[in-house]
């Protein structure tokens, strides 16, 4: 069996403003925080002499690792971004950013926020885009119908409301 493993498809290049302060963020606290001080623990840690029994030099220097491959993800992620800040002309449709209620077939009702990949985890309604039922959504109208294929069956709901609140993709 071969080591290869073919490369995992990147997300969609799209994200609100708030999500991308928010990767801002991280990236500035781990290159302006959270690196000098590790840094620090590890030059520390390696004046204290034989540095193949000191875990502390040796566990500094893996999270300097981990430091350093999640600052170039930030980085590039940041780089290839679309920070989509106004809404589409087109409100009758569900694109980036809408937030959509559906309904199922038992009744229930469900609101999920169309978002990018990179930010699908700030708020539980937050939906990715890149998920089989945000793919699934994307340009539906009012009243549409989607069936989801899942693992243990079917799914299938319909579009009953779609908004695109007021600043809600400028960040306020």
């Amino acid at each position: 069996m071969s080591r290869y493993r073919e490369a995992p498809q990147p997300g969609s290049k799209y994200i609100t403003p708030a999500g991308a302060a928010r990767l801002r963020a991280e990236l500035e606290a781990l290159w302006r925080h959270e690196r000098p001080q590790v840094t620090a623990a590890v030059s520390a840690a390696a004046a204290q002499g034989d540095r193949s029994e000191n875990a502390e030099y040796t566990y500094g220097k893996r999270r300097l690792r981990e430091i350093d491959r999640r600052v170039r993800f930030l980085r590039a992620r940041l780089d290839g971004m679309t920070i989509v800040s106004q809404a589409p002309s087109d409100r009758g449709r569900v694109y980036f950013g809408a937030l959509v209620t559906l309904e199922d077939e038992s009744g229930e009702l469900h609101r999920h926020r169309i978002v990018g990949p990179d930010e699908f985890d700030m708020a539980p309604e937050y939906l990715s885009m890149d998920s089989p039922l945000g793919k699934a959504l994307l340009g539906r109208r009012l009243d549409d119908e989607i069936e989801l294929a899942l693992k243990d069956g079917s799914r299938r709901y319909t579009v009953v409301a779609i908004e695109y609140p007021a600043g809600s993709l400028s960040g306020a």
